[in-house]
Formats: structure tokens, sequence, C-alpha cells
């Protein structure tokens, strides 16, 4: 029980500082860091405002007391949003300080001391989210949710890994010139609507609707999607960086899509690999 109790406390603090790290720097970016409105600056906004409505909503449920009210299944739902938390506040603290804090125009100022500051409380809040990751993540052994596990953590980063390849590859458009990048454009929609729809099922308690028993269907998906993205690792760079196809974009948003397809696809191999394992314990 102590140690229970130790945890329990340990996770409470967590959240709280999560909510305060992420209101902080949402509030300065917004109120006195003179962003301009749309783009990247936006999805910093986003990022913590989502972070800090999930926790916050996390915090009321668990202080009434109203889990067993709620509407989702509570061994999947607040882990989902600390990890999701940790990803965003961790971009967030990447992008924020590279596109608002690179220009020598704004090496002195009260603009640059809140974007500093947003900057700052961005990394604490990412620190934080890792945190409750780390503490309610399903240890070895343990009955937990499937969320909680190292699959569904994937599944987590899968979308929204998939989430920033959307933006990078609409803005400006950069798939239309070739029949084969619509492909990778497909690769990348088909698997982030399967990986969401895993979240959204075990978020929601609903895995026992799928005509097929839930771990045989998550190797089955795991299967295509690795397939599917494997394609996509190849065929990206071919058709963006030969100079027989390329069209005059973005180069390092090209890049970063390459990287991030890539990452993605060994994302899915190692949910493969736990999907597999999974359906040979269970035979």
């Amino acid at each position: 029980m102590p140690v229970i109790a130790i945890c329990t406390s340990q996770l409470l603090w967590v959240r709280v500082a999560a909510v305060l790290f992420t209101c902080v720097a949402f509030s300065v970016a917004a109120h006195g860091a003179n962003l301009t409105r749309g783009g990247m600056a936006d999805w910093c906004i986003f990022c913590w405002a989502f972070s800090f409505a999930g926790t916050l909503l996390v915090l009321l449920v668990e202080q009434f007391n109203l889990q067993t009210r709620a509407p989702v299944s509570w061994s999947n739902f607040p882990i989902t949003i600390a990890c999701y938390g940790f990803l965003l506040c961790l971009s967030a603290s990447v992008i924020f300080p590279i596109i608002f804090l690179k220009d020598d125009k704004w090496t002195y100022g009260k603009d640059r001391d809140y974007r500093i500051t947003a900057t700052v409380f961005s990394c604490l809040a990412a620190v934080a989210y890792l945190g409750e990751v780390s503490l309610t993540k399903a240890r070895p052994g343990e009955v937990s949710g499937y969320m909680a596990t190292a699959p569904g953590l994937l599944k987590v980063c899968q979308t929204f890994v998939a989430c920033v390849i959307f933006i990078l590859v609409s803005n400006p458009v950069s798939y239309e010139h070739h029949p084969a990048l619509q492909w990778c454009l497909a690769v990348y929609c088909i698997c982030f609507i399967l990986s969401m729809a895993v979240v959204v099922l075990c978020v929601g308690e609903c895995t026992g609707c799928l005509p097929v028993p839930f771990s045989k269907f998550l190797s089955a998906f795991g299967l295509l999607a690795v397939i599917m993205y494997l394609t996509a690792t190849i065929i990206w760079p071919i058709f963006q960086f030969d100079k027989n196809y390329r069209v005059q974009y973005n180069s390092s948003k090209l890049i970063t899509v390459a990287v991030l397809t890539g990452l993605n696809f060994l994302l899915y191999v190692a949910d493969l690999a736990y999907s597999a394992r999974l359906v040979f314990v269970s035979g």
C-alpha cells in the first residue's frame, strides 16, 4: 500500500506540474510573444492548449472520483493523453525556438523574453509528461490497458508522426506532381486512420465490436502497415530527389518527410513484432 500511495502521489504532482507548465507556455506565447497568426505559431499554441485541457480533464475526473462514470476506459485514456502531451510539447519545444528565436531582430526586448519563457515551460511540460508516461506504463507481467503497453504507446507515436507528415506535405503541396507520391500520401492516410481507429477502440472499450479477435486484427494491420510504409520509404525520396522527377519545393521539408517516413516504418516494424508475439503467446 505505501508503494501505491507514493506512486499515486507522484502521478498527481507530475500532472499538476504538466497543467501549470502548459498553461504558462500557451498563455505567455499568446499574450506577449508577438507571434504572427497562422502556421507554426498556431501549431505550438495548439500543442500546449490541447495538452493542458486533456490533463486538466484527467485531474478533475480523478479528484472527484468520476472514473466509473466516464464514457471511456480509464486504464487507457490518461496514459494516451500523457503520451500525446509529451509528443506535442516536445515538438513545440523544438519548433518554437527554431522559428521564433533565431531572428536577430528579437535579440533584445520583451517579445524575446516572452518567447524564451514559453520555450522553457514547454520543455518543462515535456519532461512532466515523460514522467507521467514512465509512472503509468505497464510493467512486465502487469495487467493493464492496451494503451499502457508498448504496442499502445507505439500507436500514439505512429499517429503523431503521421500528423507531422501531413503538415509538412500540405504546405506547400508536395505530392501532386507524380502518382507515386500520391501513393505515399495514401499510405500515410490509410495507416493513420487505422492506427487512430485502434486508439479510439481501446480508449472507448470497443475492441469487442470487431468481427475478428483484436490480436489478429493488430497483426494483420501491422503487416499491412509495414509493407505499405516500406514502399513509401523507398518511393518518396526517389521521386522527390531524383533530378528526372524533382520539382522545386522546400528541400528541408522534403528531407524531413523522408526521415519521418523511415521513422514510422521502424515504429510499425516494432509494433508488428509486439503484435505477432501477442498472437503466439495467446495461441
